[in-house]
């Protein structure tokens, strides 16, 4: 009864490098061999997921942790565009961003978003959090495979 859970493919759409430094010593931290991805722009979310160009071996991340504010193609796009391809909408994403405003809210849900994060400006809240979004989606929900 006590299995370790499964580890994860998660793929992490951010720009800010800082941000993804956080998220990777979360994930580390948490020691669970989760595999985390990181792309910087909407564009490269999207072949990532498409397995285009670059990402032709690229694994079908279990879950996106996704900015909404992104370069190339927003993130707000992006999550349309999951939620949208037939092969892509099963893949649960959270949307992981500094927007605390409520149409940003609105339409990620709109858009089928299956949470939304607004990331903490503190060090040690922003590492708790991204902890708590890996423990739920690794130890409570199951995922599509």
């Amino acid at each position: 009864m006590n299995q370790s859970p499964r580890p994860i493919e998660v793929l992490l759409v951010e720009d800010d490098p800082g941000d993804v430094l956080l998220t990777v010593e979360a994930f580390e931290h948490n020691k669970v061999n989760n595999t985390l991805h990181v792309v910087n722009d909407g564009e490269q979310a999207m072949a990532f997921l498409r397995r285009e160009g670059e990402y032709g071996d690229a694994p079908r991340p279990d879950m996106v942790l996704l900015d909404l504010n992104l370069p190339r193609k927003d993130g707000r796009e992006v999550l349309e565009e999951i939620k949208h391809d037939e092969d892509l909408r099963r893949i649960p994403v959270v949307v992981l961003t500094t927007s605390e405003a409520d149409e940003d809210i609105l339409r990620s849900y709109h858009l089928h978003a299956n949470a939304y994060v607004t990331k903490p400006v503190d060090f040690d809240q922003f590492i708790s959090v991204v902890r708590r979004i890996d423990d739920f989606f690794v130890t409570v929900v199951k995922l599509p495979r």
